[in-house]
């Protein structure tokens, strides 16, 4: 506990807020990191994981790859990178890149492929086929799934980030971990990961709020009963 109140203090600590090692600095870094991560990967995961929900082909490979994904060691993505392509910051981009694309992918195809096939057939006999059917049957519906990977792949770049105060040889909050480490500073190195986990928790947080702003209220009604319904059942 003692350590942990140290660590507090570090980081309320006026000099730690100022200067080339900066907290806002340090917290900037960590967060460009991660966004550029996310943004490539749902690039890449997204459109994947719905066309292969929409039309159902390669299902198995966007599964097997989510699996994958999950197998791995996220350092050892990170250190398989920076072996491939030696050290800096291409390969920690390149890892979270890899870290970030499984969930998004998996839940995005599930959460297309598992809308009800009534609901499906419904909107094909109204005359909703190919893109229209996509975009305003499948994927509202498909939305939690959708944010769920989101929110799994934000939390875990941003947790893996880290590594980068190492292997990058960069900034972003790993550097406190690290220099932290190398110094014998464990005040630095227990704030860092304050900082790590609290970045993690904000951005969680703020996902989840956008998820309750965009799902279909309908949907999400819906969602709240079914799941009222599976507790009760549960209890």
């Amino acid at each position: 506990m003692e350590v942990f109140v140290e660590g507090v203090l570090w980081i309320f600590d006026p000099d730690n807020w100022s200067g080339i090692n900066a907290i806002p600095d340090r917290v900037r870094e960590h967060v460009f990191y991660a966004v550029v991560a996310l943004v490539v990967g749902a690039a890449i995961a997204v459109p994947i994981g719905l066309w292969t929900g929409h039309t159902g082909r390669l299902g198995n490979l966007a599964i097997n790859i989510g699996n994958l994904g999950r197998a791995i060691p996220d350092l050892g993505i990170v250190a398989i990178a920076a072996v491939l392509i030696g050290f800096g910051i291409l390969p920690v981009i390149l890892a979270l890149i890899a870290l970030a694309i499984p969930p998004m992918l998996t839940n995005t195809y599930t959460g297309v492929r598992g809308v009800d096939a009534d609901v499906r057939d419904c909107a094909v006999g109204l005359g909703f086929t190919g893109w229209r059917l996509l975009r305003q049957v499948e994927i509202p519906l498909a939305l939690p799934l959708i944010f769920t990977g989101l929110r799994v792949s934000t939390v875990q770049v941003i947790a893996t980030a880290t590594i980068s105060g190492f292997i990058g040889r960069a900034g972003g909050l790993g550097r406190y971990i690290f220099d932290g480490l190398s110094m014998f500073d464990t005040p630095r190195v227990v704030a860092g990961a304050i900082l790590v986990a609290l970045l993690g928790v904000l951005a969680d947080v703020g996902l989840a709020r956008l998820q309750r702003a965009v799902i279909p209220k309908g949907y999400a009604a819906a969602l709240a009963e079914r799941e009222a319904a599976t507790t009760a059942t549960r209890a």
